[in-house]
């Protein structure tokens, strides 16, 4: 069977690194290193033995105006994108476009590629303070990007709530008075309640990326599920072929992970991500 080429849940490769991976893909294999263990695996780019390629990224622009999504049209690739588009915040996102600009790039890919192959991930949402300040939220644009979403065909939208890993915790405490809020698992049932709501009259469908304990108390007429953000089954529905479609382990399952088997080409120490998200679990503290 052929192989998913995740790149990458670890940095934004098509924001920042296509020349790197176009070059790998000539080669004929990545050489990865695993972040956890330093074991090294041979993976291979060709067309002959990838599936589909499965982007990742808050800033498509590069990868539009390089027009690589061409080039690896042309060689015999397919396709899908994880395209996280979040409210304007520069102090959550400090490096991102505006959004008016973001919601552009994803009318270019719709019109470049069908928009069943686009994933909207609205991701994470986030709660924090700033000087003993009311709560606040990033939510305050996703009715815009909702709309202008289903505007372009886009069905399905991912969503999580931020992991305050120690990472985190350390970068954050670089900044005076801010702090990131834990919500109760009652104020995110509402939360998801009220974006699936506004979705519906987008007809998008709304999905959570590892909110298992959430969804299980979610009201039995809720119609959010399980997001795969990797989906393998869709890959060979909508391409044609063969790939596995065992769950990944490397992911995590017991919170909820619906992701299939893929390789990540990403590197944390070599492919660092410039976005500067203040939440990011993968850039150094």
């Amino acid at each position: 069977m052929k192989i998913v080429i995740s790149a990458s849940r670890r940095t934004d490769i098509p924001a920042f690194y296509m020349e790197w991976m176009m070059g790998e893909i000539e080669k004929g294999f990545f050489t990865i290193k695993n972040p956890y263990n330093s074991h090294i695996s041979i993976i291979p780019s060709t067309p002959d033995k990838v599936h589909t390629i499965v982007f990742w990224s808050k800033n498509f622009k590069p990868f539009i105006y390089g027009d690589y999504g061409k080039k690896l049209l042309n060689k015999g690739f397919n396709l899908f994108f994880n395209f996280t588009i979040n409210s304007e915040s520069k102090i959550l996102e400090p490096a991102i476009l505006p959004l008016s600009d973001r919601l552009h790039q994803l009318e270019i890919l719709c019109s470049y590629f069908d928009p069943i192959t686009i994933n909207w991930r609205f991701d994470p949402i986030c709660f924090y303070k700033i000087k003993g300040n009311k709560i606040e939220n990033n939510l305050g644009d996703f009715i815009r990007i909702g709309e202008y979403a289903g505007k372009l065909g886009i069905k399905r939208c991912i969503t999580s709530f931020m992991d305050n890993y120690k990472k985190i915790q350390r970068r954050v405490k670089s900044i005076s008075d801010f702090s990131f809020i834990e919500a109760s698992i009652q104020e995110k049932i509402e939360i998801l309640l009220e974006m699936e709501k506004v979705l519906k009259t987008c007809n998008i469908n709304l999905y959570t990326c590892c909110e298992k304990e959430i969804l299980e108390q979610l009201p039995e007429n809720s119609s959010i599920s399980k997001s795969s953000c990797i989906p393998n089954e869709f890959f060979i529905e909508l391409f044609g072929g063969d790939v596995s479609i065992k769950k990944d382990t490397s992911q995590r399952m017991e919170a909820g992970c619906g992701c299939k088997v893929s390789h990540d080409i990403g590197l944390y120490k070599i492919h660092r991500c410039y976005n500067n998200c203040l939440y990011c679990y993968a850039n150094p503290a």
